[in-house]
C-alpha cells in the first residue's frame, strides 16, 4: 500500500493524515465489533484521524443518537491517547433533531458546551482535537439545496458569540483546534475575520462535501481557504456510493440510498447517472475500477487536507483505503476534466 501523506490543517501545528476515516455507519449499519475492527486496521496502515459527530450515526435519530461517539470512545479508551487525532461535531439547530439537547435551539455558548461536555464523556477523553461547528446556525443553502432564499433568514447566534463560546474551550484544554462544516465562502471570510480582530481562535478546516459530482468547493471556496489558510476535509468522496458505479447496473443495490430514499436527495438530479457513467468509462479505459478513480481523485487535489472515506464493514474498508491512494496522472486528469466540463457538477 503506498505511504500516506500528512499536512498541517490551517497552518498549524496539528498535521493530519491524508486519509480520515469517518464513524457515520458506527451504531447504524456497522456493528460495534465490525466498528472496532476498522479502527484497529486504519490504524495499523497509518490512518490515526477519525471523524465523529454527536448526532451520528446517520440517518440521524433519536435511537442512535452518539452511538458513533459511543462506539470509538470505548475503543480509544484502550489506545495511546496521543498517538489518536478525535474530530467531532456540535450540531446545530435549523434541522429536525428535537432529540438533542431539545432542538437544539442554537449554537450559542450553553449549546456549545453542552455539547462538547457530552462528546468528552462518551468518547471517553479529556479533549478532542478538533472540534467542528456541524452546519452553520444562519440561513443558507446546504444538503442538497443550490440557491440562497433571502426570506428565509432568521434569528441566529452571532458568530463572534459562536467564537468567544469555542474560545472558552480551547483554554480550558478540551479543544485543540476549532473547524466549520457544510460552509460557504462569506461563513468563512466572517470566522477568519472576527477571529483575527477580537484575539479568537481561528478555524483551522472546513469539513465540505467533495467528489466527482460535486466539485461546487473549486469555484466558490479555493481562493477564500487558501488565502485564509482553512484546510479542506473532503467527505462524501464517493457520492453516497454512485461512484463505485454499483447504482448504474442496479438501482436498486444494497446501500444508504436504497435502504432510506431520502437521505441523498443531491444524487436524484437529472445528469447524475450519465456522468457516473462517463467517469466509469473513463476509469476502465485506464485499468482503473470507478471507486479507484473518484477516491484517487479527491486526494490527489492540492486543496485537501484529508479525504474521510467511511465503510460499512470491515470488508469494504479493505477495498476503499487502498483505492484512497491511487495516483492520478495527469493524463487522468485532463480525462476527469473534460467529463466535468460536460456534465458540470450534477449533484451540488
Amino acid at each position: 500500500m503506498p505511504s500516506l501523506q500528512h499536512h498541517a490543517l490551517g497552518g498549524t501545528a496539528l498535521s493530519v493524515p491524508d486519509v480520515c476515516l469517518g464513524t457515520m455507519t458506527f451504531g447504524e449499519q456497522t456493528s460495534e465489533a465490525d466498528a472496532h475492527a476498522q479502527l484497529d486496521y486504519a490504524l495499523a496502515h497509518g490512518v490515526n484521524f477519525f471523524d465523529t459527530a454527536e448526532m451520528y450515526a446517520v440517518p440521524a435519530r433519536a435511537e442512535t443518537c452518539g452511538a458513533s461517539e459511543a462506539i470509538v470512545g470505548r475503543w480509544l479508551r484502550k489506545q495511546a491517547r496521543d498517538r489518536v487525532l478525535i474530530a467531532t461535531k456540535v450540531a446545530g439547530p435549523s434541522r429536525n433533531l428535537s432529540w438533542i439537547r431539545n432542538g437544539p435551539p442554537a449554537m450559542d455558548r450553553a449549546n456549545i458546551r453542552a455539547a462538547i461536555e457530552g462528546s468528552l464523556q462518551r468518547l471517553q477523553t479529556d479533549y478532542v482535537d478538533l472540534y467542528q461547528l456541524h452546519w452553520p446556525e444562519r440561513n443558507q443553502p446546504m444538503f442538497g439545496q443550490w440557491q440562497f432564499e433571502p426570506g428565509k433568514e432568521r434569528e441566529c447566534t452571532p458568530i463572534r458569540a459562536q467564537l468567544e463560546a469555542l474560545a472558552e474551550l480551547v483554554k480550558e484544554g478540551k479543544v485543540r483546534a476549532i473547524g466549520v462544516s457544510n460552509e460557504h465562502p462569506w461563513g468563512i471570510m466572517e470566522f477568519s475575520r472576527l477571529a483575527a480582530e477580537h484575539g479568537l481562535p481561528h478555524i483551522v478546516s472546513t469539513q465540505n462535501a467533495y467528489n466527482l459530482l460535486n466539485r461546487t468547493y473549486e469555484t466558490s471556496l479555493t481562493e477564500v481557504c487558501h488565502r485564509e489558510q482553512v484546510s479542506l476535509l473532503a467527505y462524501s468522496p464517493l457520492a453516497f456510493g454512485h461512484l463505485t458505479g454499483k447504482y448504474l447496473t442496479n438501482p436498486a443495490a444494497p446501500g444508504r440510498l436504497t435502504q432510506w430514499p431520502a437521505f441523498g436527495q443531491r444524487y436524484t438530479k437529472v445528469n447524475v447517472a450519465p456522468a457516473v457513467a462517463a467517469y466509469a468509462e473513463l476509469a476502465k479505459k485506464h485499468g482503473l475500477s470507478l471507486t479507484q478513480l473518484a477516491l484517487g481523485f479527491v486526494r490527489s487535489r492540492w486543496f485537501v487536507a484529508s479525504t474521510i472515506i467511511g465503510a460499512s464493514s470491515l470488508e469494504q474498508l479493505h477495498e476503499t483505503l487502498p483505492a484512497t491512494l491511487t495516483p492520478i496522472s495527469p493524463e487522468i486528469q485532463a480525462g476527469i476534466d473534460a467529463i466535468h466540463l460536460q456534465y458540470t457538477n450534477p449533484a451540488p
